[in-house]
């Protein structure tokens, strides 16, 4: 029973430094910080025939979840009086770049309350940066 604890500690061990490794090998480097709360626009490209373009998504991040190459953001933005969210995995080579529009003052770590909310009433306070 020992013995067999050892090589599933052994095993474990090797294992997540391959995960690691593999990782390291994937993930991008020049993303830039985006936290739960900022109004984003989001590059993706997209292929459309035999040609690639990039497709511009603007929104509320409303989660975010930061697990290595799966860091993942989700975007809300209403469209036609729908709200729309949309699941972006930052690491991935569909996404192309991220461009941070406004921060909002929140005390929360994911908004999904704003799922619930309409209108005026689903703004968020803006948090004025001081650019020196």
């Amino acid at each position: 029973m020992k013995q067999l604890r050892k090589t599933n500690k052994q095993f474990s061990k090797n294992y997540k430094t391959l995960i690691d490794s593999v990782e390291k090998l994937y993930c991008k480097n020049d993303i830039k910080m985006v936290l739960v709360g900022d109004t984003v626009k989001i590059g993706i490209s997209i292929k459309e025939g035999n040609k690639d373009r990039i497709q511009y998504y603007q929104g509320i991040v409303i989660s975010k979840k930061n697990t290595g190459i799966n860091l993942k953001i989700v975007v809300r933005k209403t469209f036609q009086g729908i709200g729309v969210e949309r699941q972006f995995l930052l690491h991935s080579p569909k996404f192309q770049s991220v461009q941070v529009l406004k921060s909002a003052r929140i005390r929360r770590s994911k908004l999904y309350y704003l799922r619930n909310i309409s209108g005026k009433a689903s703004r968020l306070k803006q948090k004025f940066i001081n650019q020196k």
